[in-house]
């Protein structure tokens, strides 16, 4: 299995991280490689309304990226069904280099599994024991293991529940050795083959490629015993009938140890360090055998791929991004904190959107989006940038957008007020799902600082909620230890934001714009974009 490429966007994703993803995966496929577009949180209601706009599914979630045992290099086994025999197991084993070999039911879902040296023991159980009547050893297995020919009887008058005998005596000592239901392994001797059915033998087994002869033959069918020859001598028969019993008498099923598909790499190491098989069978959802996981898969695993859009710090990235293997990042925002193993290609262009920079690889790839991709990355354009409003708008950004909207056959105002209409709306909504709708968090020196963002043509139903909003506040910025919590209330229209504050260390917030303290909001004129007015002032004021 080849290791997934994710392309991601940040948590919390607004129409540019997701739309984004999107039409870069969607790129990546044109140019020969498989890509994944996925989201880290739930859409807000702006991208949800340009996904159906465009009829674009929404990407599929991603939790995280830790290593799973589905990264692994797994031993693929072919399964076997409990009823084979020991010695068809035991050649399979030989045949494939095999320690181990899982059995499993008619569903293929995990029965057990059986080792070299289960069947080397049970094999001496068998001897000691004769198991082949308690295993309840098919017919078949029998005639499979000796190589046998059945010249009497049928296999659904099989029902031996007696041990093997061979009959190496004359016919009058048979009787103190010889009981109902019996198997009886004999030469050529006539005397002792009457003997053996007349005893109750349920099975007789002729030896050395011997015939039987007719009046043999009739007394067995009316006694109801079975007569099988085998080119094999007494000696071998004997040694081979005992690996005719089947795997399900010795496999291992009470207490196995075994692994899910989906489980992390990190988590089942401990679980072998307490167990310390040689290998372990891994299931899917349905319990049905993937393969085989031992320690040495755990050296070098294959890491899942990633593209990060639109981020650039572990904050803000997919959880376990530490365990994946990050490939390329382009962005738009400040250099942040992620570190690579190896040089990655990397693009970050003081542009409003990420949006932009993904549209012009399509066209300096010759490679023209589709109406749908064209259309997503135009409405990620008019989103991150406030239809070229806010200061991080560039010329750039307005000459791809327009570009983009002719593709996509949209005008660009009137789906621009349509989508903000759509996105802005607050109704229905709760104070948690306002705050965290656009929610990043950075680390500023030994500050924690939040900063969410809502865009809003209706600003008196966030005045209507501010008390509830502002306690919310409070309460999340105590619980998880922020110094400053802050949300931006942007009023798309007049260009400016009302930012809420909460936390112990809000003279920052009033230090960055140079504002008189005030008891729970400030209004900024002018302020509409947190990673070019807010972020670069907050930082400067903590380093200071």
């Amino acid at each position: 299995m080849s290791a997934e490429l994710y392309i991601v966007g940040h948590k919390n994703p607004d129409t540019d991280s997701i739309c984004s993803a999107i039409a870069y995966a969607e790129l990546k496929k044109k140019m020969g490689i498989p890509a994944i577009p996925a989201r880290l949180g739930e859409i807000n209601q702006e991208t949800e309304f340009v996904l159906k706009y465009f009829q674009v599914v929404v990407p599929q979630y991603l939790e995280t990226v830790r290593t799973q045992v589905s990264d692994l290099n797994l031993d693929i086994v072919s399964p076997a069904s409990p009823n084979i025999s020991i010695k068809t197991a035991w050649n399979l084993m030989k045949k494939h280099n095999l320690k181990v070999i899982p059995v499993v039911d008619d569903h293929e879902r995990l029965l057990g599994v059986v080792t070299l040296s289960d069947i080397t023991n049970k094999y001496m159980d068998t001897i000691e024991n004769n198991l082949i009547a308690s295993a309840q050893t098919p017919l078949r297995n029998i005639l499979e293991t000796i190589n046998a020919e059945l010249v009497c009887g049928s296999e659904a008058e099989y029902h031996s529940s007696g041990k093997v005998v061979i009959a190496a005596m004359a016919p009058e000592q048979m009787d103190p050795f010889v009981e109902a239901g019996d198997i009886v392994i004999s030469g050529n001797r006539h005397d002792c083959q009457i003997r053996a059915i007349e005893l109750g033998a349920n099975c007789l087994i002729v030896t050395c490629g011997s015939s039987v002869d007719q009046d043999v033959l009739n007394l067995a069918k009316k006694q109801g015993c079975l007569v099988m020859t085998t080119p094999n001598d007494t000696f071998n028969t004997t040694c081979l009938i005992n690996q005719s019993v089947p795997i399900s008498s010795v496999m291992t099923s009470s207490q196995l140890v075994y692994f899910h598909i989906d489980d992390f790499v990190d988590e089942i190491k401990e679980k072998m360090l307490q167990t310390r098989f040689r290998s372990y069978p891994v299931v899917d959802t349905e319990d049905r055998v993937k393969g085989f996981v031992s320690r040495y898969h755990l050296i070098s695993p294959r890491r899942k791929n990633l593209i990060l859009l639109d981020h650039n710090e572990k904050s803000q990235s997919v959880e376990g991004i530490d365990q994946a293997e990050i490939v390329e990042i382009i962005d738009h925002h400040r250099v942040g904190d992620i570190q690579t193993g190896n040089p990655i290609y990397v693009v970050n262009e003081p542009v409003g959107s990420t949006a932009t920079i993904i549209a012009n690889k399509y066209f300096d790839n010759g490679i023209r989006p589709s109406r749908k991709v064209a259309g997503l990355l135009c409405a990620a354009i008019i989103s991150d940038t406030l239809k070229f409003k806010s200061p991080t708008n560039t010329y750039y950004d307005k000459a791809t957008a327009l570009k983009l909207a002719e593709i996509a056959g949209i005008e660009i105002e009137e789906f621009a007020e349509l989508m903000f209409k759509k996105g802005t709306s607050l109704e229905g909504k709760t104070v948690q799902q306002i705050l965290h709708q656009d929610f990043k968090y950075y680390n500023f020196g030994k500050y924690k600082v939040g900063i969410s963002q809502v865009n809003t043509t209706d600003k008196e139903s966030i005045n209507e909620i501010k008390a509830e909003l502002l306690d919310y506040m409070k309460e999340f910025c105590n619980k998880n230890d922020y110094n400053l919590l802050l949300l931006m209330v942007t009023d798309i229209i007049n260009e400016s934001s009302e930012i809420f504050f909460a936390g112990k260390d809000k003279m920052l917030l009033f230090q960055a714009f140079n504002q008189e303290v005030q008891e729970n909001s400030i209004v900024l004129p002018g302020v509409v974009s947190r990673k070019k007015q807010v972020v670069p002032n907050i930082a400067h004021t903590a380093i200071l």
